[in-house]
């Protein structure tokens, strides 16, 4: 192997490495801005949260959406835009609405389905192709889904619900990004930070709390975590293949259930335990699935 070979392999592997190290650095940084926002809204409302976090969440992105400020008078179909903002601020309000009832493991399993959904509905309602192997994948993640939902007439409750049907939202939000891919990422991230401050400015006023100095450092800590970690989850994706670095999110659920026995004292069941490992399973079967084939990949980003 020639000089040059061996330092493209070597700098080949140092960007893989480091796109690996992002995208670990990005999951825990959500599933800590995850925590911290279930924090908040045991004293503050959800539309307290989503207000204030967004705040400082374009406060930190202002300069650099001014510098593209060009790029968002030359949308690719607007009316798709509108419908994907509006997607994606309603499973953030689901989420944390979520949060304020269920353990943070729970609601973050139900959002692990998200693949799943994903490739359901990419064949349903953009008509793709999806062989029985990836059909069987699906239906094993809903078994899942259902293990984890633990379906009873007393265990089947509002807030689970509202998980579930924010995942969904989610998937769609990520076939309408596919589709919209030609979009500039300053475009994508800095509209849904707005579609969730005008939602927090039209909730906030009910049931307002004045926030503590030590409060407001919270959202604003909430809202600079979200942006810092949406950027390493697209600066990982450029450093190494979709394919390398897309499984490790699903360590969300490590953090998750982590970070609610430490701060929340949450003890997941053996029921959210066995729902989430299958679900993993059948989620990264279907990715490596899409690899083979050949197919667009699919990333799966945690809720901004």
């Amino acid at each position: 192997m020639s000089l040059f070979a061996k330092l493209s392999s070597y700098d080949d592997r140092s960007a893989r490495l480091a796109g690996i190290g992002l995208m670990l650095l990005s999951i825990f940084m959500f599933s800590f801005g995850d925590a911290m926002g279930k924090y908040i809204v045991a004293t503050y409302s959800v539309g307290q949260l989503l207000w204030l976090r967004a705040c400082a969440a374009l406060l930190v992105l202002l300069p650099i959406v001014w510098k593209q400020r060009a790029e968002f008078f030359h949308l690719e179909r607007p009316w798709l835009q509108l419908l994907r903002v509006t997607l994606s601020t309603l499973e953030v309000a689901a989420f944390f609405l979520a949060t304020v009832y269920l353990p943070l493991a729970d609601v973050i399993t139900y959002y692990l389905a998200c693949p799943i959904f994903v490739t359901a509905l990419s064949g349903i309602v953009l008509g793709e192709h999806v062989g029985w192997r990836r059909w069987t994948a699906i239906l094993v993640g809903f078994c899942g889904v259902l293990i984890a939902l633990r379906p009873s007439s007393q265990t089947v409750s509002w807030p689970a619900m509202i998980a579930l049907g924010g995942s969904m939202s989610f998937a769609l939000l990520m076939l309408i990004t596919r589709s919209l891919r030609a979009t500039p990422d300053i475009v994508l991230a800095a509209s849904q930070f707005g579609g969730t401050f005008l939602l927090g400015a039209v909730l906030s006023p009910f049931g307002w709390v004045t926030p503590s100095a030590g409060s407001l450092v919270l959202f604003a800590a909430a809202g600079i975590i979200s942006v810092a970690a949406l950027l390493c989850v697209n600066r990982s994706l450029k450093l190494a293949p979709a394919s390398v670095v897309v499984p490790y999110q699903y360590s969300m659920i490590v953090w998750a259930v982590i970070f609610g026995f430490v701060v929340f004292g949450d003890v997941p069941s053996w029921a959210t335990i066995l729902g989430a490992a299958i679900i993993i399973a059948a989620g990264l079967y279907i990715f490596l699935r899409e690899q083979k084939l050949g197919r667009e990949e699919q990333v799966v980003s945690p809720p901004v």
